[in-house]
């Protein structure tokens, strides 16, 4: 039997320290809500300051269960909650223990923080099938948009 996994490691400079604690208080108070949840909204993902105390810069990684929506839901949540601006992103990939077909590849988002919406992302697999079936090359670049 195969195991697949998704895993990510990016950063969110928040600005201030003091919005960096927010922001792991948020993350705490929200998974307690998703406790009593069937399907849990802010989960798959490790949350840490990267330079320990005082840091401004939030650390994303995967936990095994590697939720790419719980990242951005949670981010978009930390844009509206501290007033956050700018874009950002991060990339994933996609793995398993055993090759397989089709088991391997990955993505990116794209989010506009002031917004508060993911304006673009892109799948590998995606693109690769469009391009290999000789799909117009405006739609194949229209995925990275």
């Amino acid at each position: 039997m195969a195991d697949y996994f998704t895993h990510f490691s990016c950063v969110l400079d928040v600005g201030t320290a003091e919005k960096a604690i927010a922001a792991l208080d948020l993350i705490l108070r929200l998974r307690e809500e998703d406790e009593a949840s069937d399907d849990p909204e802010f989960s798959g993902f490790a949350l840490s300051l990267q330079d320990g105390p005082g840091s401004s810069i939030l650390w994303f990684q995967d936990d095994g269960q590697g939720d790419v929506e719980g990242v951005i839901r949670f981010v978009l949540r930390l844009a509206e909650d501290l007033d956050l601006a700018g874009l950002w992103g991060f990339d994933y990939a996609h793995t398993c223990s055993r090759p397989r077909l089709e088991a391997f590849g990955g993505g990116a988002h794209f989010v506009d923080l002031r917004a508060r919406k993911s304006i673009g992302w892109i799948s590998t697999h995606e693109w690769l099938t469009a391009a290999l079936n000789g799909e117009d090359i405006d739609a194949v670049e229209a995925l990275v948009a």
